[in-house]
């Protein structure tokens, strides 16, 4: 198998973010160790389990912590010392909270003032109208349900139209309706050229809405990269492969005879599903075998290649 270093995929010399040996403690506890990584353009998929160093990697991007060792580069900046890097960014932070004795235009008008931006009261409303939030932009956040909020502070980070969105865990509180809007708005600002970082532990969420995918398990880089191609590198991880076709037990026989196939087991559908340390061979095989005996095959699915079994590996591995 690939070491894990070589697995990640870095970007070239038009990355948005670059970390250079970048660590972070506090006192005796390492929360980031040793990373190295560039994001580039689109939307990159920041994950981990609780306590991988997530949120302290997103806090070191945004100059919010310095790194212990090592150097983070923001748009081509130190954003610890050049605080108009806050012009071109926008932040949507993990805790929920907001001045609940404001109107959503009135949070959002405060968030282009702290950005120094002076935006006419066209493009508050336009960034209030993108989330959908219109409607109660007068109304006091008091008033405002869970996923109100979010969004209302998504539009908040949406002001001044920056170059990149770091948002995390934006989607908490969302119900399914929002988080398709959610999902549609970044990728409407991935289109307009802009980069966004999500940080999320809904990983189907994150495989419907990502380009590429960081995984951070305690508190160092995993891997990085599309998640096919990741999970592809992982060659000594056997694949699970669901076969459909006209006669299971006939072509499950023969399956059990070929050196790439672990195991089989046949599924109460009909289905047989097969553990297989080689699926490319596999994949060249069964046209073979099926039209050898005579089998029909209807359906071929690796159940497994998706971005949980490669978040599960290489946590659990």
């Amino acid at each position: 198998m690939q070491t894990r270093s070589e697995i990640n995929n870095h970007a070239g010399n038009d990355a948005i973010v670059s970390l250079d040996s970048v660590s972070k403690w506090f006192g005796n506890v390492v929360a980031v160790s040793d990373i190295t990584l560039n994001i580039g353009s689109g939307i990159t998929g920041l994950l981990g389990p609780n306590g991988a160093g997530k949120t302290t990697l997103l806090r070191m991007i945004c100059g919010l912590y310095s790194s212990s060792e090592g150097t983070v580069r923001l748009l081509e900046t130190d954003p610890r010392t050049d605080h108009n890097v806050y012009k071109r960014i926008g932040i949507m932070t993990e805790n929920e909270s907001a001045y609940e004795f404001m109107t959503g235009l009135e949070f959002v008008r405060l968030s282009a003032r702290l950005k120094d931006l002076r935006r006419e009261e066209s493009h508050l409303r336009n960034a209030i109208e993108r989330v959908d939030m219109s409607f109660a932009l007068d109304r006091k956040i008091s008033t405002y349900s869970r996923g109100m909020r979010q969004r209302i502070r998504l539009a908040a980070a949406l002001v001044g139209d920056p170059e990149l969105l770091i948002l995390d865990e934006p989607l908490n509180g969302a119900d399914p309706t929002q988080r398709l809007r959610f999902q549609e708005i970044l990728h409407q600002t991935a289109d307009e050229g802009r980069s966004v970082i999500i940080s999320s532990h809904i990983l189907e969420e994150v495989e419907d809405v990502s380009d590429s995918v960081v995984l951070v398990v305690n508190g160092k880089l995993a891997a990085q990269g599309d998640f096919h191609a990741i999970r592809a590198a992982l060659d000594d991880r056997p694949y699970h492969v669901k076969i459909e076709c006209s006669d299971p037990k006939q072509l499950g026989g023969e399956l059990a005879k070929q050196p790439a196939v672990q195991s089989i087991q046949f599924d109460p559908d009909g289905s047989i599903v097969v553990l297989t340390t080689n699926v490319a061979v596999l994949q060249l095989d069964l046209p073979v075998l099926a039209q050898r005996n005579n089998v029909r095959l209807t359906r071929i699915q690796p159940i497994d290649d998706s971005l949980e079994s490669v978040f599960s590996y290489l946590v659990e591995g």
